[in-house]
């Protein structure tokens, strides 16, 4: 009996010629979405990630959290054995993701003009960090130049200092979501064109579209956000507050929630004082009505003030280290963290999958992260192609492998 489909994506074959993060996390979406990923890596050192700490039993952890399920393929692609393997990946494939600098896949001749007329079906989707056009479609990009180009970093930090980088990768991270959710809608498509599509997802595009109210007040009003510290810029009270043994998360985006904040702090004087009796009033007087809170929250612990207002009904939390965010028991009863056996390193914990679908049950395991070059026995059979024909090699900083 076969397996039951892990996903809607199920029968979709990923050539996947990414690495780092951006990438591997896209067809680690895709592949949580049922797709099979064929990882293509660089013989003898793999992705840059196989080198990443922190490492368990000489491996690494990182890589094996974006890479779960995948399997990998060591091919030069400047090795004629090799590309006559990678050829018939080519021909086989739904769809191809690489994130390499644009003009890398053309100079091996495998950019999507030059292979379009022979894999018409094939979606090709290309991730980088500034794109295929424009002025800086050459420059090298990592997540923190992306979030630093982008003003990411310039409205992140606390209120009146610098700016700082967020704490997560987030230009990789969203970049790899938008090309999983572009690969996604051109499947959609294929199913009637029978048609292939180029995808072009730029960090900094996708760090454009997540500026929200930052790009809007700067179009409409010309005003430049500047940090703010973990308050939203526009609505109040929506920020941490000091509560009495630390800090607490208060968020009232209505003034309903705003009324029952202030009957839960015992203080009905801030729902009919002029300073704070609607949205843009409280906008323009938030440090005052700060101070006003955060007196009323330091005559009680957060974890009183958390029960007592979430019996009010007003959105609230305690700010969890990694510590707490991994005995959450909201994120166990969603099954967002798996177990993964792994022959070298043993016994994982990594996250699950966001995705909910009916129809697909949510398995509390994943298959771990391939070893360097471990499918290569089964995907030259399943090629029919023998061993022997991906045995060359280029070696040596004489001759520079394509990553």
């Amino acid at each position: 009996m076969s397996a039951a489909p892990r996903g809607p994506l199920a029968g979709v074959r990923i050539l996947d010629l990414t690495r780092v993060l951006a990438g591997p996390f896209s067809t680690t979406l895709l592949w949580e979405l049922g797709a099979e990923v064929v990882k293509i890596e660089q013989p003898g050192s793999g992705d840059d990630t196989r080198a990443f700490p922190p490492f368990q039993n000489g491996e690494s952890v990182y890589f094996a959290s974006i890479n779960r399920g995948k399997r990998s393929l060591a091919l030069d692609l400047k090795s004629p054995s090799d590309r006559l393997v990678f050829e018939g990946l080519l021909a086989r494939a739904d769809v191809l993701v690489e994130n390499f600098r644009p003009g890398a896949m053309e100079r091996l001749g495998y950019g999507y003009e030059d292979i379009k007329g022979r894999f018409p079906q094939l979606i090709y989707a290309a991730i980088s960090g500034f794109g295929a056009t424009g002025p800086y479609k050459d420059l090298p990009a990592y997540d923190l130049i992306v979030q630093a180009l982008g003003g990411m970093i310039s409205i992140n930090g606390p209120e009146g200092g610098p700016g700082l980088r967020l704490g997560i990768s987030l230009g990789d991270l969203a970049a790899g979501a938008f090309a999983a959710l572009a690969v996604s809608a051109a499947l959609y498509e294929r199913r009637a064109s029978g048609q292939g599509r180029f995808i072009d997802i730029a960090m900094l595009d996708v760090q454009t579209m997540l500026l929200e109210s930052a790009l809007v007040r700067q179009f409409a009003t010309g005003e430049s956000q500047a940090p703010t510290g973990s308050r939203h810029p526009v609505i109040t009270p929506f920020d941490v507050f000091q509560a009495q043994d630390g800090p607490i998360a208060i968020a009232c985006a209505n003034e309903h929630l705003y009324q029952a904040l202030c009957d839960a702090l015992a203080r009905p004087d801030l729902k009919t004082d002029a300073r704070y009796d609607s949205l843009f009033a409280r906008y323009v007087n938030q440090p005052a009505l700060k101070i006003e809170i955060e007196a009323a929250l330091r005559l009680r612990p957060v974890g009183e003030w958390v029960a007592l207002l979430r019996q009010a009904g007003v959105p609230v939390a305690p700010i969890h280290n990694m510590a707490q965010v991994v005995a959450d028991p909201q994120l166990a009863a969603r099954g967002m963290f798996v177990d993964v056996e792994d022959p070298e390193m043993g016994a994982l914990k990594m996250s699950g999958s966001a995705f909910k679908i009916s129809g697909y049950s949510g398995a509390a395991t994943r298959p771990p992260a391939p070893n360097l070059d471990e499918a290569r026995a089964d995907v030259l059979a399943e090629l029919g192609l023998p061993d022997e024909a991906c045995r060359e090699r280029v070696r040596g900083p004489e001759r520079p492998l394509l990553w």
